[in-house]
């Protein structure tokens, strides 16, 4: 019999290390404090450490991938062996990276209740340039089928929750979310050239490619008063804009951030793209950036275009709005302040911080 004082216990499982992944932060990493205060013990069981990230998102070195496979392997039996320690198992896009389901499936068979949580349109097939001779690995259908043996389901937002809801009833949303404690704005200057800038990854660079026909028009239009800042892929290099990519780094993610008067995120309008959490916009916003997104999936709702930023489609339109963030300050401080009041109220950890705590309770005390 557990004793009220005893914490509840929660096994996070993940692919990566803390403050690594941003759907691991942006999603329920930044909730451990707030539940490690409010009765729960967590723990995270990560696969992917520092040396395997450089080795995995390397083309070739396919006999040390298989030996990554192994400990992954071993690392997912250990979890196995003592899920009946915990009372959630809450898994993140999947136990592993292979089309396997074996682990979900054998937590299932524990005593603890299984939540599980994405962010993106998973169930298609994504595989990085890098690693496309292995695609054959990967199963985008078993999406379903976890969903499916789950006792709850978080989805990152709509789009993503209907799709859940056709394998299980058990669905709640709860969005991608910033801290707001953390992420503050600077004072902006008015001198100097405007930057324009994007934030990704080298999974996601393809989507900048979406807004470099309007950023050359822009840079056409402007000269010296722009320039170009893409964080997140340091390989990337655009010569006509004058774009050396700069690598994320976690220790200088805010700085990078903040060194942009505009932020764009422009994306395809496939499905893929429908499913996203519009991170990277909320980011900028958070940090008072007048924001530019794709009307696509959760943009449309994120952003209510004029007056907390813009919604863009087609180049001629991207090309109207920078011009008009571009020439008018005022407009960037206005706008990127509405922002700022939107991430607050719709989107920040303080606004959803006991969403979790409540799923989490109402699961172990249906009642």
């Amino acid at each position: 019999m557990r004793s009220s004082s005893t914490k509840h216990r929660v096994l996070f499982i993940a692919d990566h290390r803390p403050d690594r992944s941003p759907g691991q932060r942006f999603r329920f990493e930044q909730y451990i404090d707030h539940l490690e205060r409010h009765g729960f013990s967590c723990e995270l069981s990560y696969l992917i450490d520092e040396e395997d990230d450089r080795m995995l998102y390397a083309p070739g070195n396919y006999l040390r991938k298989a030996a990554f496979l192994r400990k992954c392997h071993r690392i997912r039996s250990r979890d196995v062996e003592r899920r009946d320690e915990f009372d959630i198992i809450f898994i993140f896009r999947g136990a592993l990276l292979t089309r396997s389901i074996r682990y979900e499936k054998a937590f299932r068979q524990g005593r603890a209740r299984i939540v599980f949580d994405f962010d993106d349109a998973i169930w298609l097939q994504s595989v990085s340039d890098a690693n496309r001779r292995l695609g054959w690995m990967k199963d985008p259908g078993k999406t379903g089928r976890i969903i499916a043996l789950s006792d709850l389901v978080v989805a990152g937002n709509a789009y993503l929750a209907r799709y859940a809801g056709s394998f299980n009833p058990m669905v709640a949303i709860v969005p991608t979310t910033i801290d707001t404690d953390l992420y503050t704005p600077r004072p902006r200057q008015e001198v100097g050239p405007v930057v324009i800038g994007w934030s990704g990854s080298v999974t996601t660079i393809q989507h900048f490619q979406h807004a470099v026909p309007a950023l050359r028009a822009i840079k056409e239009r402007f000269g010296e008063r722009v320039v170009f800042r893409l964080v997140g892929d340091a390989r990337f290099q655009e010569a006509s804009l004058g774009i050396q990519g700069l690598p994320w780094r976690k220790d200088s993610e805010l700085a990078d951030l903040n060194a942009m008067d505009i932020g764009i995120m422009p994306l395809p309008n496939d499905e893929w793209a429908q499913g996203k959490c519009g991170l990277k916009g909320l980011q900028y916003m958070a940090l008072e950036i007048p924001t530019i997104m794709s009307p696509v999936g959760v943009n449309k709702e994120i952003i209510e275009d004029g007056t907390n930023g813009f919604l863009a489609d087609g180049t001629d339109e991207w090309v109207e709005k920078l011009v008009r963030l571009v020439e008018d300050a005022q407009l960037r401080q206005r706008m990127g302040q509405e922002a700022r009041r939107t991430v607050e109220e719709r989107y920040s950890v303080n606004a959803w911080r006991d969403r979790y705590l409540t799923l989490f309770n109402e699961l172990l005390d249906p009642r």
